[in-house]
């Protein structure tokens, strides 16, 4: 079981219960998939980015990117329907738990001049989104084999009703919130 589930499910939970009033053990919000979304525009003029994109992503979290595809077409970006403009992983369970662990823990304290991540990046029903600039600050990627920094979006939905349920999920989880 990963370390960070275990965490959530011995000490979190009967936390959370205790300061949300829940009755039943079910009713506490818990993390149900991470997303990670990687936008590549350039892709149009160099399809070869997308290879590279895909592998990273691979690194990254353990499991093989899929290449999304563009819905609709855009004369001024000279993006046609169907053309490949993107990569997208999804990770459940314990591939989600682990991720999240090697996020908090690892990644986001080697971001340069790192204050804090925002505690607004929320949806309102308790999924959050984080922005990040380069995929430099992951351990997994090898800097020599790079082909183009670039950013990504990671999405932690949970099963949170509200934002402030969702806020506690994940700073008890220890994620680094401003204050």
């Amino acid at each position: 079981m990963a370390r960070l589930k275990k965490i959530h499910l011995n000490e979190q939970v009967p936390a959370l219960m205790k300061e949300f009033q829940y009755r039943n053990v079910m009713e506490v919000p818990k993390i149900e998939k991470v997303v990670l979304n990687m936008g590549l525009g350039e892709a149009i003029q160099n399809p070869k980015l997308l290879e590279s994109a895909v592998e990273e992503l691979g690194r990254i979290t353990g499991q093989k990117a899929v290449i999304t595809k563009a819905r609709k077409s855009i004369a001024s970006f000279k993006l046609r329907e169907e053309m490949s403009i993107g990569v997208c992983v999804t990770l459940r369970q314990d591939r989600a738990w682990e991720f999240l662990d090697r996020l908090i823990n690892v990644a986001l304290p080697r971001v340069r001049d790192f204050k804090g991540i925002s505690a607004k990046a929320f949806d309102g029903r308790g999924n959050y989104t984080l922005g990040i600039r380069e995929q430099l600050i992951f351990p997994e990627i090898d800097l020599d084999r790079i082909a183009k920094i670039s950013g990504l979006n990671i999405t932690i939905v949970t099963t949170a009703k509200t934002d402030e349920e969702g806020r506690a999920l994940l700073s008890g989880l220890g994620m680094p919130f401003r204050k």
